[in-house]
Parts: C-alpha cells; sequence; structure tokens
C-alpha cells in the first residue's frame, strides 16, 4: 500500500518541486544496524524527504534520533511503544498505528467486562515488548488488577526467561498476555502446547495474528478460544474513512501487483497505515510547496548533500514538521490528524478483539467485540458469540481451578496425621489403607473442589527436607504431612495455612498452697544452714571487733554496744 499511494499520487499530478514523487526502498529484516544502514545509503544516494517507517518499534527508536540529524520526518505505520509518543524525544516521529497505551486502557476495560483482576504478561525483551508491558502492567495496578509475573521472551535465544510449564503451573492467575511479533508467538505457542498449556487450563491473548499452519492439527482443539487484541480501520468498526481513495488504493495494487493482491476483505490493517502514513507525507508536501512562506525560492526543496550520510540534511525540516503536526484528513483506515503534543494520530485508533473457533478448513480469527475508546468493549453489528477455551460458553475466571485435574499427593505418614495401614480383604488381597487428619482432609477438597488425587506414601528414609524439595522437583504436586515452616523450606515451595498449631511447653510440679508466703526466700536453705551461716556472722563481727577497735577512728568514737554491732552489720 505504500508503493499504492506513490503511484495514486503520480495519477492525481502530484508534483514536489516540478517533478512526480519517487521512492526507495530499504529491507531491514527487523535489524535496527541494518535499518539504519540503509537509511545511510539512501540520503547518500538521494535527495531524500521523508521516511514512511520503520516497521518495528526497536527499529524507530534508533531510526527517529537518526533522521533528525538529517532533518527528516518519520512516519511509521506500525511502532506502537508508548515511549515514541515522547515528542519531547522524538519531535520527528508520527504515526497512524495506536499506540499500545491505548490497548492497555482497552484490556483493562476488558478485563473489568469479564470480572478478571489477574494475569500473567509473556513479552519479548525489546522496545515492542518491553514498552508495552511496562503500559500494561502501569494500567493494571491503576486499576487494581494484579500482574503476577511479567515473563521475558529473549528474542535473540529465542527461550522464555525461566521454566514455562513451571512459571505457569505455580501461577495463581489462568490469564495469560502474549505480547510478541508474530514469529515468537507461534514458536511461545507451541511450547506452551507441548506442556498442555492451552486449552482449558488458561485464556491466553495475543496482540498478533498467526498462521495456524504451524501447528499440528491435533492442538487445534486446544487453540479454540484464545483471544487476539488488533489495531483495526475505520471501516471495520463503522467509523468514517475515504471510501473512494481506498478504492483507487485497492485497483492500483491489484493492477501493479496482482499476484501480491489478497483481496479486498484479505488486506492486512498495517497496510492500510502504511497507506495513510504515505498520504499524510505527501499531502504535507504539497502543502509546502505550495503555500506562500516558500514561494520565494524556485524549488521548494533544498539540500546539504553529501556522500557522508551524517553531513545530509534538508532544510525544509522546520516548515514540514509544522506542516505535518497539524495535518487531519480522512484517509483509507479512518480520521488521520496528529498535533504538536504528541506523535500519536490524535483520533482513529480502534481495536477488535477476534476470538479462535472453528471454520471450514481448520480455525480462523472470528471478531467478537470492538473498542472505540468508549468506557466498554461493544458487540460488533454482525454479532459472533465467543467460544471460550474448552468449548465453553461461559466466561473463564482468571483464578486457578482444580477442577478436573488430577494431582500427585505425597503423604508422609506420621500419626495421627496420615496412618497407614494394610487391609486384607476376603480374598486375602492386601491393600494398603490411608486413616487419620490428612486422609480425610484430602477427601473433602476432592468432594469440594472436584479434582482426582494420587496418593503416593514418602519413602521412610526420605527426610521431610527431602520431601519438601520433591515438590519443587515435580515428584509430587502437593504433599500432606506434619512439615514444619522454615525460611529455607519457604524459598522452594509455597506453603498452606497452617492446619494443626503445635508449639513446646516447660511442665513443672503445681504447688499444693497457692496463697503467698512472705518467707518464702527462706526456702532454698534448711533452719540448720541459715543458723550456722547466722553464727558465722556474728562470730566473724566479733573478731572483727576486738582486732579494729583500737585502730579504727570510727569505732573509737561509739560505745562497745554500738561498736559491736557495726563490726557485725559490716562484715555480713
Amino acid at each position: 500500500m505504500f508503493k499504492s499511494a506513490i503511484v495514486l499520487s503520480n495519477q492525481h499530478n502530484i508534483k514536489i518541486g516540478g517533478k512526480l514523487i519517487g521512492w526507495k526502498e530499504g529491507l531491514t529484516m527487523g535489524d535496527p544496524m541494518i535499518a539504519l544502514r540503509e537509511t545511510c545509503r539512501s540520503v547518500s544516494e538521494s535527495n531524500i524527504v521523508g521516511i514512511v517507517g520503520p516497521e518495528l518499534s526497536r527499529e524507530a527508536i534508533l531510526i527517529s534520533p537518526f533522521s533528525k540529524l538529517l532533518g527528516l520526518p518519520v512516519i511509521s505505520y506500525s511502532a506502537t511503544d508508548p515511549e515514541l509518543s515522547d515528542v519531547t524525544t522524538y519531535p520527528n516521529f508520527y504515526r497512524t498505528a495506536p499506540s499500545d497505551t491505548i490497548a492497555a486502557s482497552a484490556l483493562v476495560k476488558l478485563f473489568n467486562q469479564f470480572n478478571w483482576t489477574s494475569c500473567v504478561i509473556i513479552y519479548q525483551n525489546d522496545a515492542f515488548g518491553s514498552g508495552a508491558a511496562n503500559a500494561m502492567n502501569n494500567a493494571f495496578n491503576a486499576s487494581n488488577i494484579n500482574v503476577v509475573q511479567l515473563i521475558v521472551y529473549d528474542i535473540v535465544k529465542r527461550t522464555i526467561d525461566g521454566d514455562l510449564k513451571a512459571i505457569l503451573m505455580n501461577s495463581p492467575s489462568r490469564i495469560a498476555i502474549l505480547w510478541t511479533e508474530s514469529s515468537y508467538t507461534s514458536l511461545i505457542l507451541q511450547e506452551a502446547l507441548n506442556s498442555n498449556l492451552v486449552g482449558p487450563l488458561f485464556t491466553w491473548i495475543l496482540s498478533n495474528k498467526i498462521s495456524f499452519d504451524s501447528f499440528n492439527e491435533i492442538y487445534y482443539q486446544n487453540l479454540i478460544g484464545m483471544l487476539l487484541i488488533e489495531p483495526v480501520i475505520g471501516s471495520v468498526i463503522n467509523a468514517p474513512y475515504d471510501f473512494q481513495l481506498l478504492n483507487e488504493a485497492y485497483n492500483i495494487w491489484q493492477n501493479y501487483e496482482n499476484e501480491t493482491y489478497p483481496g479486498s476483505t484479505n488486506v492486512d490493517y498495517y497496510a492500510l497505515f502504511a497507506f495513510d502514513a504515505t498520504w499524510a507525507l505527501i499531502k504535507s508536501l504539497e502543502e509546502l510547496c505550495s503555500s506562500k512562506i516558500n514561494n520565494s525560492s524556485s524549488s521548494c526543496f533544498s539540500f546539504i548533500e553529501s556522500s557522508f550520510c551524517f553531513d545530509f540534511r534538508f532544510n525544509q525540516y522546520d516548515l514540514l514538521s509544522l506542516i505535518l503536526a497539524r495535518a487531519n484528513f480522512f484517509g483509507v483506515s479512518g480520521f488521520v490528524g496528529f498535533s504538536n503534543n504528541t506523535t500519536d494520530r490524535t483520533n482513529g485508533s480502534y481495536y477488535s478483539l477476534k476470538n479462535v473457533q472453528k471454520y471450514v478448513n481448520g480455525l480462523n480469527f472470528v471478531p467478537v467485540l470492538e473498542y472505540v475508546g468508549s468506557e466498554h468493549w461493544r458487540v460488533p453489528v454482525i454479532q459472533n458469540g465467543i467460544i471460550w477455551p474448552g468449548n465453553s460458553l461461559t466466561p473463564p475466571t482468571d483464578r486457578a481451578l482444580l477442577q478436573g485435574v488430577s494431582l500427585r499427593i505425597g503423604l508422609i505418614e506420621s500419626v495421627p496425621f496420615i496412618i497407614v495401614q494394610n487391609v486384607t480383604d476376603e480374598n486375602g488381597r492386601s491393600t494398603v489403607q490411608y486413616t487419620g487428619y490428612g486422609s480425610d482432609l484430602i477427601q473433602l477438597l476432592m468432594d469440594q473442589l472436584n479434582f482426582s488425587a494420587t496418593l503416593i506414601l514418602a519413602p521412610s528414609n526420605q527426610t521431610y527436607t527431602q520431601t519438601v524439595f520433591s515438590v519443587n522437583k515435580g515428584v509430587y504436586d502437593i504433599v500432606i504431612g506434619d512439615v514444619t515452616v522454615t525460611a529455607a523450606r519457604s524459598e522452594v515451595v509455597g506453603f498452606s495455612s497452617p492446619i494443626y498449631d503445635n508449639s513446646l511447653r516447660l511442665v513443672v510440679r503445681q504447688a499444693n498452697n497457692a496463697g503467698i508466703n512472705f518467707f518464702a526466700f527462706l526456702k532454698p536453705f534448711s533452719r540448720r544452714l541459715w543458723g550456722l551461716l547466722l553464727g558465722a556472722c556474728i562470730y566473724a563481727g566479733i573478731l572483727m571487733f576486738i582486732i579494729e577497735r583500737r585502730n579504727n577512728q570510727d569505732l573509737k568514737e561509739r560505745s562497745i554496744i554500738s561498736q559491736l554491732t557495726m563490726s557485725i552489720s559490716n562484715y555480713s
């Protein structure tokens, strides 16, 4: 659609400086460095007046500042990182695709509509993924929606940071938001399918459409019920758009590259965003060259040309930026307008919620709800019911449920919690029977939560710590027994609320007489010993009186009785 816009401008005889508009195309392969190289090469070889693209946020974050140095506006049709909305940091950047900040707001309202209060977010480790994850995390926290965990997908190593199965199965939430590019989305979903993480247990929300051809048909049943939140154009939600312009663009595509034309109903929405990005630049250039403010020059454009791309400069950049900032028109995707306050389009941001359902030849994304910036998602004109995971018509809860799940429960033999008995039936067959408080608790939980259990008795020579680590290693899903909660154990497993309160006590003999005895302090020693101590003190006092009475000035000034009393009391 980029080329359709250029060709259409030629058909409309839109000329810039007396010449029809041309273009140069650069393939970046999603690599920011290649995008920089292609930009540098283009400005070194031609007089470039603007850039449509790049496609990816991680490219735009690099290309936009570089293009600002060259005096070139950048209008992207698919870079959605919220950071790019900052007009101070990216003053030459514009985009026709909605920012992921709007997607985050739409998701909050979707969660509120279905009473979901938690989720897990899986995102790729670049500007697109981290920017969206941050926007969603902030929006969810502000709305009391708990983001249980943020899981990183490494796009270089193409692996999840951690064990995906362990992370999701141990998570209290059953809503998984997957914010990755299509190619990575398919890889992650395949890993999840292999671990039975897609289907009845989890509800997945995707950010990009995928092809189901890469999946084995045995997994189709599990894929049913997934959701896709996708930015769409005005015609999808019956908003105003330029119908004639759209038909002209389709006709050009069909006539010039019929082999790539998918049909009007199958054109990717980002292709239409690309047309509007190109058309916004074309119309702004046309206005620049027709304005009186620039008529003083024989040509409306001038450049500082250089074989070294960093020295290139488009001299009319400031004037063109002023025109772009106030651009507004009805394009093929809806109303397109910009402002001085943000790089985002001021209107025309819409989303469709699509649901994976059975189709004639397999699976298909079916639109079920639409978002136009209102308080709630609304049902589209053509109504389609939502098929939830497990082919259910009832919206799932966001919390982990045990209904229909089979658990491996480890038992620690300990009376009265778990009592192990060998029971022999009438036929002489011996079986193991579990009784006690723990066994009764398991049966009560099974009846109330509707799960099944395989009971496994922990080996008698296994320590409590080894049993706890067996849960961490996946030998058991749950262990029931008289296990003490310690800091070290809490780091590897989660503990339930205590089912038994245990403590240590000192046992002492109770006294017969509970009354107050003022002479209780005398009980440690016998009367004879107390008498011996008293006699020793008196005897020592008398000796001190006899020895010191002649030399001690304090004693000389007292009477004999006072001298004797003082000697005895000082010794005591």
